[in-house]
């Protein structure tokens, strides 16, 4: 039986397939994925081929071919929605019993996670550490946070500002750091976020 786990591996997959035109090494579906070990890639990988669901061939770097006709039938990745909980005044506790599709959210094929690192965006509530759930787009409206290439070398979390000369300001939620302003052709826009999650534990 596949493993959430297991499903997540085979989504990345498919989407990564589906956008690049080949299979992504393990070492991509290890840091897109959060695994530390290409080793437990591996496993889910092998649990996928006994389901009939892809086929791997040996000593090749993008060796994983997803099988034709077959497409995963997994459990709806779900979490029961049992009411409201005030973060100002107190309200009564009343119990739900909505439940909360999670995948709608999360596994959209125009949609990636990306894991933030550093604290440029902390007073927006995006902390070090935190993952974001990016919405693909070449386009950007003003005050949206983004996610920006700059000179097609590297990537950044900011707040996007149009300037009226034509230029663009990517603006940090970090009162310890400058918005940085650049010509529009130096900067692409890859995303905007849409959401974001962080694990306690």
């Amino acid at each position: 039986m596949t493993t959430d786990r297991s499903r997540q591996v085979y989504d990345f997959v498919r989407a990564y397939t589906a956008r690049h035109g080949y299979a992504p090494k393990l070492r991509e579906i290890a840091e897109h994925l959060g695994i530390a070990s290409r080793g437990v890639v591996h496993r889910h990988l092998r649990a996928l081929e006994d389901e009939g669901l892809i086929h791997i061939e040996p000593d090749r770097a993008r060796g994983i071919r997803l099988s034709k006709g077959r497409t995963a039938v997994m459990r709806p990745l779900t979490l029961p929605l049992l009411g409201r909980i005030a973060a100002g005044r107190p309200i009564e506790a009343i119990p739900g019993e909505d439940e909360i599709d999670l995948s709608e959210f999360f596994v959209n094929r125009d949609r990636f996670v990306l894991r933030v690192q550093g604290d440029s965006m902390i007073e927006d509530g995006i902390l070090d550490g935190d993952m974001v759930i990016v919405e693909k787009r070449e386009t950007a409206e003003n005050g949206e946070i983004v996610v920006a290439l700059i000179d097609g070398i590297e990537a950044t979390l900011k707040r996007l500002q149009k300037n009226r000369d034509g230029s663009v300001t990517l603006r940090p939620a970090n009162g310890q750091m400058p918005p940085m302003r650049y010509p529009a052709a130096r900067v692409r826009i890859q995303g905007i976020v849409v959401g974001q999650f962080r694990s306690y534990r």
